[in-house]
């Protein structure tokens, strides 16, 4: 509404399934393609994989096909969609792009997750999934939803930093080449300190830009993205390198990351 787009309760009931679907793909092929890495380790709280294949591996050929349905199905409702609102081949597209990026973080031949591009795979996350429903809503990608989706993909940058960190030791002894495998978890909080700062600054100069409603103001987003930013800077100060207390500083992050989402929602339905 904010951007001129009417929300249109008929989009919506036709357009949610096509995230929710490939979201939930994505869960049952991680877990599957990721079986033996996630042998190496036990799963936290919010590791990457569930480790529900490795104490049940008689589920693997049910993850795998249940996974390739839901994809499908996602396809199936873009294809849908895009005949039922006319939209341009480009909507349809947009979701194949989505989906196939998601199976091919840990599948192979591609598997970009054991190839040095799990995190930007993940960071281009922050665009797609907005993107799918901004989408849906305006029946295209405008120049201003680009600017904006750019500080999303810092937040994306900075989760999967995150995540990854409890996961370090059981991920180099599967195979996959993070950035937190590759350069130790001292990078990978300063990692998550300067994706951190960029989402600030990027909202922070947002507000510049003139391509948004007057009544956005960007220096409250700016003020809760602030929250990550504390965290990131009390991990660089601190080190907390071995995996019990990196997986403490990791969870904080991963919460902090709820709490901008919730307040962000907050500030956008008070504007609506």
């Amino acid at each position: 509404m904010l951007f001129n787009a009417e929300f249109l309760l008929s989009k919506f009931i036709l357009g949610y399934p096509i995230l929710f679907l490939a979201h939930l793909s994505v869960h049952y092929s991680n877990d599957y393609f990721d079986f033996e890495a996630d042998a190496f380790g036990d799963p936290t709280a919010i590791s990457g994989g569930s480790g529900i294949l490795v104490l049940n591996p008689e589920l693997r050929t049910f993850s795998k096909w249940f996974s390739l349905l839901l994809m499908m199905m996602s396809l199936i409702f873009a294809a849908a969609f895009t005949i039922v609102f006319s939209y341009t081949v480009w909507f349809f597209l947009f979701v194949l792009f989505g989906n196939l990026l998601a199976w091919f973080y840990s599948a192979p031949p591609v598997k970009l997750v054991y190839r040095r591009l799990g995190e930007i795979s993940t960071a281009l996350t922050g665009f797609i999934l907005p993107g799918m429903g901004y989408f849906t809503f305006k029946g295209t990608l405008d120049l201003p939803f680009l600017i904006f989706a750019l500080p999303l993909v810092f937040l994306q940058l900075f989760f999967i930093s995150s995540v990854e960190m409890p996961d370090m030791e059981s991920d180099r002894l599967g195979g996959k080449k993070t950035l937190v495998v590759s350069r130790g978890r001292e990078f990978g909080f300063k990692l998550i300190l300067l994706s951190a700062i960029l989402v600030t600054l990027s909202f922070l100069l947002i507000s510049f830009t003139g391509l948004y409603p007057s009544t956005m103001d960007f220096r409250v987003l700016t003020l809760i993205s602030l929250i990550p930013m504390a965290l990131g800077v009390v991990e660089v100060v601190k080190k907390p390198l071995d995996m019990k207390s990196a997986t403490k500083f990791s969870s904080l992050n991963v919460a902090s990351l709820f709490l901008v989402a919730i307040l962000m929602d907050i500030y956008f339905y008070l504007l609506i």
